[in-house]
């Protein structure tokens, strides 16, 4: 991207173009960002009108308000889209989940680790939360769900479609958490991070480490404990496995759509570890294998240019990462971090109290925002900056503020795309989203906060 400096002080003259793109980079990106909340117009529709007003007033060049656009990083979450469309295409995420259906569904806690087990399964080759809800996870709890009497709208939703929702929806949270490829704001963390000096070795393969043990047992717990504080009135689900077992036998042997699928996320998920040592970008990786699916049929391109979502991310993710990087080169998110380091040190916090409280608020802020990857680019750089600035070891700032954006996308039933997708089902009252959202975030703050304080002392992240 183009560099921009603060005027100059003292006797040099300020350059009157200059000094209005240190002041108006930050007034038209927190007017998109405020747009971005509220949403009266489509996201990419802000973007494109933020973008033009940024070169109308002279703000930004041409070339550097389109430069994010050739962003390795955006790149990949645009392939991921297509990855995630090649699952629900072939049907194979759909038959891995009524696998583990036919395995663990006598129950009804059973049948919620199934399906939260399935989703952790297929995660880090499906990069999309949305996706997996819409296309694998929800028409499967619904069709449990009917089948058991439990109908949404009404008081039988209780009977079992209300908490399979309700576990599915909390534990997508921590298996987007547990892998670096397992969403789209994962990868732009740690981009944004890069951007602030904070370069993660290894990424895959280190992301996964540190989430292991926090996310494996948040995602253990949270079925018993939504069994717990949000029951079911059906415990048991003897029909489940043989209802599971009726739609393998219709879907017929593993085709070989399926098979190609299967080799090439296989291969995309090796790439992604090993990337690095063998000189293979992530982006790279992911471009070898929508090829292959493009190849061999899985995929035509018909199917590329109908992924409506991808494009649309594409258009408004390139104009955020844009704003959000001239941010950092104009000195803005420097500036706001130190202003708020002053007030910490003032307040005498060391950096673990600092650390917590920036984290709190980081999540809690969220109530305030419609996306997570909108909350990524408008806020995770700023934060950062504040870590670090509080002394803060950066890797674990980086890394904690990245599983944060995770877990708080089930907070609501505007917090992220999937949370839209399940309280659309009509299964669950909005009042017990808002109340089960609360309990579980202070739930995972307390799992992630004490399992995860120690796990990462062990790794050696402080």
């Amino acid at each position: 991207m183009g560099k921009n400096n603060f005027p100059p002080s003292g006797a040099d003259k300020p350059d009157p173009v200059q000094h209005q793109s240190s002041l108006s980079v930050p007034f038209h990106r927190s007017l998109w960002e405020f747009r971005l909340v509220l949403s009266p117009l489509p996201v990419g529709a802000w973007a494109f009108l933020g973008l033009t007003t940024s070169i109308v007033t002279r703000t930004l060049t041409f070339t550097t308000a389109f430069s994010a656009f050739t962003n390795e990083v955006i790149w990949l979450i645009v392939i991921s889209f297509f990855f995630a469309r090649g699952f629900v295409k072939t049907g194979l995420g759909d038959r891995i989940a009524t696998y583990f259906v036919k395995w663990l569904g006598k129950s009804t806690l059973g049948l919620s680790y199934g399906l939260a087990l399935s989703e952790t399964l297929i995660a880090p080759a499906m990069p999309s939360t949305t996706a997996r809800a819409g296309g694998v996870f929800l028409p499967i709890i619904k069709s449990l769900s009917l089948s058991a009497g439990s109908r949404p709208g009404d008081s039988s939703s209780r009977k079992l479609g209300s908490y399979l929702v309700q576990s599915q929806f909390q534990c997508a949270g921590n298996s987007s958490a547990l892998f670096l490829t397992a969403a789209a704001q994962n990868l732009l963390c740690l981009k944004l991070a890069e951007e602030l000096g904070i370069i993660i070795s290894s990424p895959w393969v280190s992301w996964f480490k540190a989430a292991s043990l926090p996310a494996i047992v948040s995602l253990l717990l949270t079925p018993l404990i939504l069994y717990k504080l949000y029951p079911p009135e059906t415990k048991d689900t003897p029909d489940a496995p043989a209802m599971a077992t009726k739609k393998l036998e219709s879907m017929g042997p593993v085709t070989r759509n399926e098979w190609i699928m299967v080799g090439t996320m296989f291969l995309a998920v090796s790439l992604w570890v090993f990337g690095e040592t063998l000189g293979i970008p992530s982006v790279v990786a992911a471009m070898i294998g929508l090829s292959i699916l493009l190849l061999l049929g899985v995929l035509d391109w018909d199917d590329c240019l109908s992924e409506k979502s991808a494009w649309d991310t594409l258009a408004w993710f390139a104009v955020l990462v844009g704003m959000a990087g001239q941010l950092t080169n104009l000195g803005i998110v420097s500036w706001m971090s130190g202003c708020v380091a002053k007030v910490l040190q003032s307040m005498s916090l060391s950096w673990p109290a600092a650390f917590g409280l920036l984290q709190a608020s980081y999540f809690f802020i969220h109530y305030l925002f419609a996306s997570q990857t909108g909350h990524v680019g408008a806020l995770y750089s700023a934060f950062l900056a504040m870590h670090l600035a509080a002394g803060v070891p950066g890797v674990l700032a980086a890394l904690a503020l990245a599983y944060n954006t995770n877990l708080f996308g089930a907070i609501t039933h505007y917090s992220s795309g999937q949370a839209a997708v399940y309280y659309g089902a009509g299964y669950v009252d909005l009042p017990d989203v808002f109340k089960m959202g609360f309990v579980m975030a202070l739930i995972n703050a307390i799992i992630w906060g004490v399992v995860g304080t120690v796990w990462w002392k062990f790794l050696g992240l402080y």
